[in-house]
């Protein structure tokens, strides 16, 4: 008498196999059906260059389609983007002139704070306009602060800068900024400022997770970075994790209203850290480095270039990014239905 499962038609011997995952993968809209995983336009922001004085764009060699924007490439751009139904913007100026404070990054008639007004606009609330709230690319040592008389980054000095270009992008129209000198006590001093000026509606987006990456190369590259030597005495170590978590729950307890882990490829352990840590929304920024290796690869007839910018960018919502700044922002957004 056979048994039940004979009876059934399974293997005497167990050959077959009694669970078969393998049904809900033979069709695509099963496939769709079932995932578990959704990358959508409205969660991919995309990072944006606009140089100073510019009369044309400028490619960056070490980021094929990307540029440096004029002003009126960059709205023209960002309209574009908008379209696609990208969910928002990061803005970062390119200026002309650099010193020793960043003097430019708090001036109004600076590169980054006139482009800001520009999208504002152009764009009113149709997106997320954000900024990038650090000095960096307006000091003419490369440094995300200004210097002690030892030419250490002073963290207190810095703090006060901060505070006062935060005033000058909420001014300017960004509905977000995005502090990432990490700095001891950056999303306290700028939230404070905000608060005292009359800009409690403008939000903050923490660079809480902001390691010292090799991978940040072709970023240099597109702010012209002034930049000797390394950032290790301020961002953090790529080894730890346990630090991670106690950068956001500070920058949280600060006022963060989002909070951001960068780089996002080599350190998804993190950002799944992050997803399940924080009370806040989380970004990953998905930084120049990744985006170079990718193109070179595909360049070179090595990788299916749509296929692995998909599964790069699926990786991080995967991992528990809420957002993602991607400079493929929009190119992704024309791919997903």
């Amino acid at each position: 008498m056979l048994g039940e499962r004979e009876a059934h038609g399974s293997s005497l011997d167990g050959v077959f196999p009694e669970h078969r995952p393998r049904r809900l993968r033979t069709t695509t809209a099963l496939r769709r059906l079932v995932s578990e995983t959704t990358l959508r336009p409205r969660q991919l922001i995309l990072p944006m260059f606009v140089a100073e004085g510019a009369d044309a764009p400028r490619p960056i060699s070490s980021m094929p389609g990307v540029v440096q924007h004029t002003r009126d490439s960059l709205r023209k751009a960002a309209v574009d983007a908008v379209r696609a139904g990208v969910g928002g913007l990061m803005i970062f100026g390119v200026p002309q002139r650099r010193d020793a404070v960043g003097s430019g990054a708090v001036d109004e008639n600076g590169i980054l704070n006139v482009a800001l007004r520009d999208l504002r606009a152009e764009l009113g609330d149709e997106t997320v306009l954000m900024a990038d709230t650090c000095l960096d690319e307006f000091t003419d040592h490369g440094h995300c602060g200004v210097l002690d008389a030892s030419g250490g980054v002073d963290n207190d000095a810095t703090l006060k800068v901060y505070a006062d270009m935060a005033v000058a992008q909420a001014e300017a129209g960004a509905h977000l900024l995005g502090p990432s000198g990490m700095m001891d006590g950056q999303v306290g001093v700028i939230r404070h400022a905000l608060d005292e000026s009359g800009h409690i509606d403008t939000g903050i987006l923490a660079y809480s997770v902001k390691y010292a990456s090799a991978f940040y190369g072709p970023f240099r590259e597109a702010v012209d970075s002034q930049l000797t030597g390394d950032r290790k005495t301020y961002q953090q170590d790529p080894g730890n994790a346990r630090e991670a978590l106690r950068e956001i729950e500070l920058d949280v307890a600060e006022g963060a209203d989002a909070i951001m882990v960068k780089p996002a490829l080599s350190y998804l352990d993190i950002l799944r850290a992050a997803a399940e840590a924080s009370p806040v929304p989380v970004a990953a920024y998905n930084i120049s480095g990744e985006y170079a290796m990718v193109e070179a690869a595909a360049a070179n007839g090595w990788l299916d270039r749509q296929r692995t910018i998909l599964e790069v960018l699926t990786s991080m919502r995967r991992a528990g990014a809420d957002m993602i700044l991607t400079y493929w922002a929009v190119e992704a957004s024309s791919w997903l239905d």
